[in-house]
Order: C-alpha cells, then structure tokens, then sequence
C-alpha cells in the first residue's frame, strides 16, 4: 500500500477535503509532525488512529520505520501541522526514499498559504517563484535575493512575524522598495491583506502588534536592469548628496534606478559624503 501525502487545514478546519478525510480514516497510521496537533483534527472528524511523530529533527531516524511498514502492505498518510507537507515542512527525505524503493506514491491536492496570497495580493499569477522561509545567515540572504533581483516574475515567500520588519527592510534593500502584499493568517478569523511596498512597511505595522504566520508576495522587477558601472551610482550619490538630498533618501532612490543594495549606498555616502542630512 501507498505513502499518501494529505494537505491538511492552514486554519479552518473546514478547509479538510472529504478525499483527506477518506484517506485518514483508512489509513494504517498517521505520521505528523506534532502528534498534539494532529489529534485536534482528528478529534474533530472523529478519526481514531494510531500517530507516529515525524519532523525535521527525527525524518532520518524514522525514515526506515515508515519505509518498512509501506513495504509490508500498510497506508501511511503523511500530513504536516497545517499545510502541505514538504512545503516548507518536513516529507521531502521520506518521498525521495520512496520513490528510490519504487514504493507506491500519492499527493493529494488541499490547502496551502502562498497560492491564496498569490491571488489575494492582486499582482498577477502568469508566473511567480516560490521561496518559502529564507534560510541562512543575512549575507546568505542577501546572496539569495540578488539571485532574484532581475527576475520580473512575482516572488512569494514566508516571513516568520517576530522578523518581519526586519526581513522587509533587508529584503527592500536588495530588490528595491518594489511593491508588495502581507497576507496574514490564511483562512483564519483575522485574515488580513496589507499592500504597500517593501521599505514602507514599518510605517505600516506596529511592531509589536505584529502576530500570526505572513506570506509576503512581492512584484517583480518591471525591466531588466543592465548592469551598472560603480562610478555612474557614487558620481550621482555625490551630487544629490552635495545639492541637500538626505542619505536616507538618496540610498531608496538609487537603490530602486540602479537595483544596488540600499545599505551598500548608504556606507559609500557616510564614508564619501560631509555635510548631508541624514
């Protein structure tokens, strides 16, 4: 019998698709990242059945637990706490395992975040790039967004809430201060879109206000930006810093005419510049 892998809801319980549903019911065992969490679904369907705990800190030392029990003939139903598995959640290792054994294999459609925030942010679904959270260090992140500076489809990824302002700041200071939507709490009592742009943000939220799981869509870039020699930028830095201009001011603007890192104009004007507002 298979691996089934089952969307379960990112909020409303009544998001749960009848064919999950069936599925959980026939199952031989439910693996699931919180065994606490799943149970409170299955409580509420009624679903009685045994839970084996699956997440990203034991995967490899369930991995051959699960594959035995697929190979003897049982139905495992894979679900993460809301979601679909793999999707930012733990499975990816268990299916390549799978598919390597050439055990049998099923997904099935449900519930997710980014493709409702996709479509609630307004900005178009011809094409877009899924990042999920993002991962590393801040100067692995930079490396990240640079990789996606030029791109014109829509960038969508997570922002955990106790870093999103500062995520917003550092991802506007890579891309520019494009356009964007926060859409919060998917499907639950307080969902919520809010637009504005990458750098304004801050000015938008409370910081500590700032509750719930967000999906952040951003635009894409409008037209390839060629690439700039450094003197053009610091000559034009120079000159708007020397006619008043602020550096706050000069680094958004040319971080957004020339795609360069706002941080990275900011340096050049405080270690190039006297006398200019900041």
């Amino acid at each position: 019998m298979p691996l089934i892998v089952v969307p379960t809801p990112i909020g409303n319980l009544e998001d749960m698709t009848l064919r999950g549903l069936r599925v959980l019911r026939e199952a031989d065992i439910i693996a699931c990242e919180d065994t606490r969490h799943t149970l409170k679904l299955l409580n509420y369907y009624e679903i009685k059945k045994p839970l084996i705990s699956y997440h990203k800190f034991n995967e490899t030392e369930r991995l051959e637990t699960l594959l035995k029990r697929i190979e003897e003939g049982e139905t495992v139903a894979l679900v993460s706490d809301a979601g679909t598995p793999c999707i930012s959640d733990p499975g990816m290792i268990l299916i390549q395992s799978v598919i390597e054994r050439a055990l049998p294999l099923d997904v099935l459609p449900g519930a997710n975040a980014f493709l409702p925030a996709v479509i609630l942010s307004g900005m178009g679904t011809g094409s877009f790039t899924f990042i999920g959270f993002l991962d590393g260090k801040r100067d692995e992140k930079r490396k990240r967004l640079e990789e996606l500076r030029q791109s014109k489809e829509t960038i969508v990824l997570y922002v955990a809430p106790h870093r999103l302002l500062k995520e917003m700041e550092l991802i506007g200071g890579v891309l520019g201060d494009r356009p964007a939507a926060l859409v919060k709490e998917i499907s639950k009592i307080h969902q919520e879109s809010i637009r504005g742009t990458l750098l304004t943000f801050k000015n938008i939220l409370a910081e500590d206000k700032i509750r719930g799981e967000f999906v952040c869509v951003i635009e894409g870039a409008r037209e390839s930006v060629p690439d700039v020699n450094d003197s053009v930028w610091m000559d034009e830095a120079l000159i708007m810093c020397k006619a008043g201009e602020s550096t706050k001011n000069v680094a958004n603007l040319l971080s957004i005419k020339y795609c360069i890192p706002r941080n990275r104009i900011k340096r050049y004007i405080l270690e190039n510049c006297t006398g200019e507002v900041i």
